[in-house]
C-alpha cells in the first residue's frame, strides 16, 4: 500500500519541503489541506464536548431527572462505539469521504434533535445520535496518519491535534456558559450546526484526495459486534444505576455475557489480558479514558453545585485541562522517540491518580474554588504525556492495510472508557441521592475511584513496550 494519498494530483515528495528528519513537512504543499482538514475534525470535537460538559449543569436544573446526567456523556459514547467500528471498517473499504459524510450527517441530526429536546431522555438519545456520527471523525483521521505521514512525523502530528482543542478550549467553555446563561443552553446546541457544515465541507474537500486502499484491510470486523458491546454497555450502566438489586444482578451479569464476548472479537487477542504490545497499548487507553473522564464530566459540576461557581468559569477548569493537555502532548512529542511510550504512559497515569483523589479537596468549603482551576489543569497535562504514545504504539505495530481495523480497537477501548467511566460516576452519584447521602460525598466517591483506576494504570504500563517502531511505510 502506497504512503501517500491514491489517486492525488499532489507534488511528488520530492518536491514538497523537508522536516528535519528528511521527509515532507506536515504542512508541505502535498500536504496541507490534509493537515488542516485532520485538524478540524478535532476541533469540531473539541468544541462540542467541552461546550456540552460545561452547560450541562444548566440543562439539569431545566429538564431535571439528575439520575439521567451521567447519560447524557454515556449515550454519546456508546452511539461512538457503533461509529468507530463501522467507520474503521469502511476506511479499510471505501474512500475516506464516504464515512466521513455520512458521520458528519448524522453529527448535525443529532445536534437539531438537542437543540429541541423536550426532556433530558430525549437529550440522551440526541446525544447517541450524535455519537455515532462523531464516531466517524476521529477513525478517518486516525486512518490517515496511518497511512499518509511517516512514523517519525506523526508524534509532531498528534501533538498537533492536541493544539486543535486550543481556541475551543479558550472560547468553547466561556461561551457555551454565557450563551446558555443569556438566551438559552438550546442555543448552544444549535450554534454548533454552521460550524459542522463549514468544516464539513472543507474536510471533505481534503479527503477526495484519498482514494481507497490497495486491496482492502487484512481483516474486518464486525458491526453487530460493536452493537453488542454498545448494548451490553448500556446494559450493565442500566444496571449500575438500578435500585431493585437483582435488577442490578441481572442487567450487570447479562451485559457482561454478552459483551465481553463481541468486545474480544473486535480487538486484537489479548486485549482483555492486556498481553504485551499492541493489545496492553489498546487495553491502557481504556483505562485511561475512564480514569480521566470519569472525573472530567464532574468538575464543572462539582464547581456549579457545590461550590456556587457559574457554568460559565466552572468550565474553564475544562479549558486549563485542555490547554495543559496540548502541552503535555508536545512534550512526549520530543521525548517519546528517547523515553519510549512504556515510561511516558506510567508518569501520566500515576500523576492523574494524585490529582483526581486531590481535588476532591475542592469540595471542602475551606479550599478556595480556584484551586481546582490550575489542579485539573495537571490532570490534563498528564493525559498530554500518556495519550498520544498509545496511539503511536498502535500504529507502529498495526499491519499494513488494516490501519483502520487497529484503530477502530484503538478508539473502541477509547470511548467505552469514557461511557463506562462517566456512566458509573452517574450510578454513584445516584446511589448516594438515594440513599440520603450529602451530593458531596458521592462526588468525592467520584474522584476516589477515578483515582484508583488511573493507580492501577501505572502498574500496568510496564507491558507496553520500550520503543515505538520506526520503521517507513511501504511505498510501493
Amino acid at each position: 500500500m502506497s504512503a501517500a494519498p491514491h489517486g492525488s494530483d499532489e507534488p511528488d515528495a520530492v518536491a514538497m519541503p523537508m522536516a528535519a528528519g528528511g521527509q515532507p513537512g506536515l504542512f508541505a504543499p502535498g500536504r496541507r489541506v490534509l493537515t488542516s482538514g485532520i485538524v478540524l475534525i478535532i476541533t469540531i470535537v473539541a468544541f462540542e464536548a467541552l461546550a456540552v460538559a460545561t452547560i450541562l449543569p444548566l440543562v439539569e436544573a431545566d429538564l431535571g431527572d439528575l439520575h439521567l446526567y451521567g447519560w447524557v456523556f454515556s449515550a454519546f459514547f456508546l452511539g461512538n462505539l457503533v461509529g468507530i467500528v463501522v467507520a474503521g471498517q469502511a476506511a479499510d473499504r471505501m474512500p475516506l469521504v464516504l464515512p466521513f459524510a455520512g458521520g458528519a450527517a448524522l453529527f448535525a441530526a443529532g445536534l437539531a434533535l438537542a437543540a429541541t429536546a423536550p426532556s433530558m431522555l430525549v437529550l440522551v438519545l440526541a446525544r447517541a445520535l450524535q455519537g455515532l456520527g462523531a464516531g466517524a471523525l476521529p477513525a478517518v483521521a486516525y486512518v490517515c496518519i496511518g497511512r499518509a505521514y511517516p512514523p517519525e512525523q506523526r508524534p509532531r502530528l498528534f501533538a498537533l491535534l492536541s493544539t486543535a482543542w486550543v481556541l475551543p478550549s479558550l472560547v468553547g467553555p466561556a461561551a457555551a456558559g454565557f450563551v446558555g446563561e443569556a438566551i438559552g443552553w438550546r442555543w448552544v446546541f444549535a450554534g454548533l450546526l454552521p460550524l459542522v457544515l463549514a468544516f464539513g465541507a472543507v474536510v471533505a474537500g481534503a479527503l477526495r484526495r484519498i482514494g481507497s486502499p490497495d486491496g482492502g484491510g487484512a481483516a474486518t470486523v464486525s458491526v453487530r459486534d460493536a452493537v453488542l458491546v454498545a448494548g451490553a454497555g448500556a446494559a450493565v450502566l442500566g444496571g449500575l444505576g438500578a435500585e431493585q438489586w437483582w435488577l442490578v444482578t441481572a442487567l450487570v451479569i447479562g451485559g457482561l455475557a454478552v459483551g465481553l464476548p463481541a468486545y474480544r472479537r473486535l480487538t486484537p487477542p489479548g486485549t482483555l489480558q492486556l498481553a504485551e504490545g499492541l493489545p496492553a497499548a489498546i487495553g491502557l487507553r481504556g483505562l485511561l479514558t475512564f480514569a480521566f473522564f470519569a472525573a472530567d464530566a464532574y468538575v464543572p459540576f462539582t464547581l456549579a453545585t457545590a461550590r456556587g461557581v457559574s457554568p460559565g468559569v466552572a468550565g474553564l477548569a475544562l479549558t486549563a485541562a485542555a490547554l495543559s493537555w496540548t502541552a503535555g502532548s508536545w512534550i512526549q512529542a520530543r521525548q517519546v522517540h528517547r523515553s519510549g511510550p512504556r515510561s511516558l504512559v506510567r508518569v501520566g497515569f500515576a500523576v492523574l491518580s494524585g490529582v483526581t483523589l486531590a481535588f476532591a479537596t475542592v469540595l471542602l468549603p475551606a479550599v478556595p474554588p480556584l484551586v481546582a482551576f490550575p489542579l485539573w489543569g495537571l490532570g490534563g497535562f498528564a493525559m498530554g504525556v500518556a495519550y498520544s504514545p498509545l496511539s503511536l504504539t498502535v500504529l507502529g505495530f498495526a499491519p499494513r492495510g488494516g490501519e483502520g481495523t487497529a484503530t477502530a480497537a484503538l478508539q473502541l477501548a477509547d470511548t467505552l472508557g469514557v461511557a463506562l467511566g462517566t456512566g458509573t460516576s452517574g450510578a454513584v452519584i445516584a446511589w448516594a441521592t438515594a440513599a440520603g447521602w450529602d451530593r458531596s460525598l458521592g462526588l468525592v466517591l467520584v474522584f476516589a475511584s477515578a483515582a484508583v483506576v488511573a493507580a492501577l494504570g501505572a502498574v500496568l504500563a510496564a507491558r507496553l513496550p520500550g520503543r515505538v517502531p520506526r520503521e517507513e511505510p511501504v511505498t510501493g
